[in-house]
């Protein structure tokens, strides 16, 4: 029953025209750094996102580019959208009371609308990724990568950190997720959830860039958000990875415990 309902969850999600709309705006996003770039005079060194100036050298750093331009807003931004509408969007449609009929639960549907979003989160850090490496290399050269550390890798091991690097910035935004899902058991109005959503980002990474608050950094869930860079050392340093897991794995605990204190005593009339 619960694998029924996560891949019905799944098919609906992925092929809402919204959902798809989001995933190709994602992957505009490197398509428009490389053809800026390409069509430049020239790079413009020590100006724009961290590994901007590599991308002439080597096309596959499109995707990580892209990667720092996307986390602060466009990222959130549509992960906000899609975790907003989870339980709002059911509710504002008028379809929330009968999944509650059919014998799925409360607690179950909560945690199938989690790993939708989840999902979405997979689905926008590859988006990004691949469709960044895919320009890169029709339109820059391809070859060995050197990493922050001053070491040359292969291209193939250059992929496999590229797709760490996917799933860094995917942990990374479950957090936001579960924020989501607690804002919209708390409405009726999907967009009402999703504002809240994307608010939360921003004030998130305004407290984390003010000195006066540093004591409250490691505490925010945007706090690790760039360091995927660790990464793209030699040797990987994998720290900074498992510090996220766990800063948003808390983020889970608290949030997804609140929506469902809150969504389990929620009247739905419609």
């Amino acid at each position: 029953m619960f694998s029924s309902l996560l891949l019905s969850e799944l098919r609906i999600l992925f092929s809402r025209r919204r959902t798809l709309a989001l995933l190709v705006a994602l992957a505009a996003i490197p398509i428009l750094i490389a053809v800026a770039i390409r069509l430049a005079s020239s790079p413009g060194t020590g100006r724009g996102p961290a590994f901007l100036d590599q991308v002439t050298q080597n096309g596959l750093f499109v995707g990580v580019s892209a990667l720092v331009v996307a986390i602060p807003l466009f990222l959130p931004l549509t992960v906000g959208v899609v975790a907003g509408d989870t339980i709002a969007g059911e509710a504002s449609h008028g379809t929330l009371r009968y999944l509650l009929v059919a014998p799925a639960g409360r607690a179950r549907l909560l945690v199938v609308k989690y790993l939708g979003a989840a999902a979405f989160c997979i689905a926008a850090a590859l988006t990004v990724v691949i469709a960044g490496t895919l320009i890169g290399a029709a339109l820059f050269p391809v070859g060995p990568v050197t990493v922050l550390s001053g070491t040359t890798i292969d291209v193939g091991e250059a992929l496999l950190r590229f797709l760490a690097i996917a799933a860094y910035v995917a942990v990374s935004l479950l957090g936001l997720s579960a924020i989501g899902l607690f804002f919209s058991t708390l409405t009726n109005v999907p967009v009402g959830a999703m504002a809240a959503t994307i608010s939360f980002s921003v004030a998130s990474q305004i407290l984390d860039a003010l000195p006066q608050t540093e004591w409250l950094h490691p505490w925010l869930f945007s706090h690790y958000w760039f360091s995927f860079a660790d990464i793209l050392r030699d040797p990987v340093s994998w720290a900074s990875f498992g510090d996220n897991a766990l800063l948003q794995a808390g983020y889970i605990a608290v949030f997804g415990a609140l929506a469902f204190g809150r969504f389990l005593t929620k009247d739905v009339l419609a």
